[in-house]
């Protein structure tokens, strides 16, 4: 696995390194050793997936008050913008934001601290991503930050997302 240290603290690409022969090929997609060795969870209390009909669909940006969690995630179908908006008021790099394009044929992920909100906008139909999460989901502690918050000024690649109403009535950063 090849672990690429991205524009905020703890982000971290994650590709693969594949094994090839006649049939195709074999690669890690998680390796306990090496993730410990990278400073990065080893346990995941829960895995879940996103599947998204349409192109331009976004969802987030979402975090979790109180109980921040950790993520591992990796599109695996399809093809999607993904961003990382840093909220840990600690760091100099609070409020800023960062992205990858994950893909399917890329087989690449993401890893994104806690204290981080996520955000992904698809590219093609019939996108999946995949969360590997390092606590249990509670709702009661769910949140987020508009999409469009001007204050972050997020260069989403396509026009007229896709969004939940939820997501439309998230407030701004600030």
């Amino acid at each position: 696995m090849k672990f690429t240290a991205l524009a905020l603290p703890g982000v971290i690409e994650i590709g693969i390194e594949p094994e090839t022969d006649a049939r195709g090929f074999f690669a890690r997609l998680f390796d306990t050793e090496a993730f410990a060795a990278q400073g990065l969870p080893t346990h995941f209390a829960q895995h879940g997936l996103s599947h998204n009909e349409r192109a331009g669909t976004l969802r987030g940006l979402h975090y979790q008050v109180g109980r921040p969690e950790a993520k591992l995630v990796r599109c695996v179908a399809g093809r999607a913008f993904d961003v990382i908006v840093d909220l840990r008021r600690s760091l100099p790099t609070y409020g800023q934001w960062c992205s990858v394009e994950l893909a399917a044929d890329r087989r690449n992920a993401v890893f994104i601290p806690a204290g981080c909100a996520h955000g992904f906008q698809t590219l093609v139909d019939g996108t999946e991503l995949m969360y590997c999460i390092d606590v249990p989901y509670d709702a009661q502690a769910a949140a987020g930050i508009r999409w469009d918050d001007s204050s972050l000024a997020i260069a989403w690649p396509l026009p007229d997302p896709i969004l939940s109403a939820r997501d439309r009535a998230l407030p701004c950063l600030a």
